[in-house]
């Protein structure tokens, strides 16, 4: 039995005749250029995944061709969002020094790891805060009863939102529970009390 390997570089080339050479770092940032600038959304470029579908040639000069007449200006535009993009990173890149990257290590490493793994209070201080009431966490006898905190004198325990699907599990929680969820950028609390 023979095993042949076929990487992507080498599987577009065998399939379109031709190599396409970057600077060393290029890809990446304009991967990310394009994260940022969504140059190669739907709208912009089409459904790939359908056009490839409706697509009925057989290569790749066929589909180049067909892919063009069909969206002129698609390539273009695409391109307009992504390098005003890079555009946009080269001047941020120029206003970066040590001390800007030293700050973004310490925000990540120190901030974030704290702020991610200790929401719960986040969450208590912000309802607080809404009541204007004072909040606390609990204690670990409390903790034991499944008390997360108080704001003011109400006992309180926070769970994530999928722990609805679970209630009625062998956990008896008597007191109200905030439910939150945790999102990319922010943190959705739901609660009633």
């Amino acid at each position: 039995m023979m095993k042949l390997k076929i990487s992507n570089s080498e599987a577009q080339e065998l399939l379109a005749g031709e190599t396409y050479s970057y600077p060393k770092y290029a890809t990446q940032l304009m991967n990310l250029a394009n994260q940022n600038a969504q140059g190669t959304r739907a709208k912009i470029v089409g459904q790939m995944s359908d056009l490839i579908q409706e697509f009925e040639g057989t290569s790749m000069e066929e589909w180049r061709t067909w892919y063009l007449d069909g969206h002129p200006d698609a390539i273009d535009n695409a391109t307009e969002k992504v390098y005003a993009m890079v555009t946009l990173f080269q001047e941020a890149i120029l206003k970066i020094n040590k001390e800007t990257v030293r700050d973004w290590i310490e925000e990540l490493v120190v901030v974030k790891t704290f702020s991610g793994l200790k929401f719960q209070e986040a969450i208590l201080k912000k309802i607080a805060l809404h009541y204007k009431k004072t909040y606390r966490l609990a204690k670990p006898d409390e903790e034991s009863k499944g008390i997360d905190g108080y704001i003011g004198d109400l006992a309180v325990s926070i769970k994530p939102i999928t722990y609805k699907t679970k209630m009625g599990l062998n956990e008896n929680i008597e007191v109200p529970i905030i439910f939150y969820e945790k999102k990319k950028s922010e943190i959705v609390v739901e609660f009633t009390f």
